[in-house]
Order: structure tokens, then C-alpha cells, then sequence
């Protein structure tokens, strides 16, 4: 395990939920930028774990079957499914791409700043468990 590496992802990670839940206090947030940043805040902050346990980091936006790795090493995992994590996942290609321009409403960005919420504390507490030490 490269822990600068692990480091560098929840840096990564806490940068996107700062974005996310500056911009959905905001007038009028863009909430096609919220669901996105929510999104990349979960995606990297499984992707420290996976780099903690040394297990492949898969270069895919694809949450289940980042999880699903996850899971292959702590069945605790699965409950980030039935959090609703699948639901970001959208949020990494169709809300960016013309051909499937989406806009979520602002109680949709809530609830996605909300379960990225929940991974980052879910993700955290498995790493301080693991003896990570966290700033």
C-alpha cells in the first residue's frame, strides 16, 4: 500500500464534496455539476480503499462494480447499495454529454451530496478501523 496514494485519493475525494456542497447553497446551483462532483467525491474515496488493500483500482466510473470489489474484501460493503449508491453513477457520463444532457432537481443534488456523505464516513471509519491514520 502506497499511502500517499491513499492520501492523495481522499484529498481528491474532499475537494469534490467541497465543490458539491458549495455550489448547492448557491442561487440557482447547477445541479448537473452537484450530482457530478458527489459522484467523484464516492468514486474516490472506494478507490482509497481499493489502494489501501491493495486491490486493482479499476478505471471505470461504474460504482457497483467498484463496490462489488469492495465487497469482495469486506461484505460490510453492500450496504452502500442499499444506500442508493448505484444512483450516482449516472451522474459521471449523462449529466456531462450533450446527447444525454440531464439536469437533477435540487432535492435530487441534496440527496446525492448526502449519500457521498454517507461513503466518505462509511469509507473513513473502515480505514481508521484498518489503522489508517487520518488527518
Amino acid at each position: 500500500m502506497n499511502e500517499q496514494t491513499v492520501r492523495n485519493w481522499i484529498l481528491k475525494a474532499n475537494n469534490d464534496l467541497k465543490i458539491a456542497k458549495d455550489e448547492i447553497i448557491t442561487t440557482d446551483p447547477a445541479t448537473d455539476a452537484v450530482c457530478f462532483h458527489a459522484q467523484q467525491c464516492s468514486e474516490k474515496y472506494l478507490k482509497a480503499y481499493l489502494s489501501f488493500c491493495d486491490k486493482p483500482v479499476l478505471k471505470t466510473h461504474n460504482l457497483s462494480r467498484i463496490v462489488q470489489t469492495c465487497v469482495e474484501k469486506d461484505s460490510d460493503f453492500v450496504v452502500l447499495f442499499e444506500k442508493g449508491i448505484d444512483d450516482l453513477t449516472s451522474y459521471a457520463i449523462e449529466v456531462r454529454y450533450p446527447d444525454d444532457f440531464y439536469f437533477p432537481s435540487a432535492e435530487e443534488a441534496a440527496l446525492a451530496i448526502q449519500t457521498a456523505e454517507f461513503v466518505k464516513e462509511f469509507i473513513r471509519k473502515k480505514l481508521s478501523g484498518l489503522g489508517f491514520i487520518l488527518e
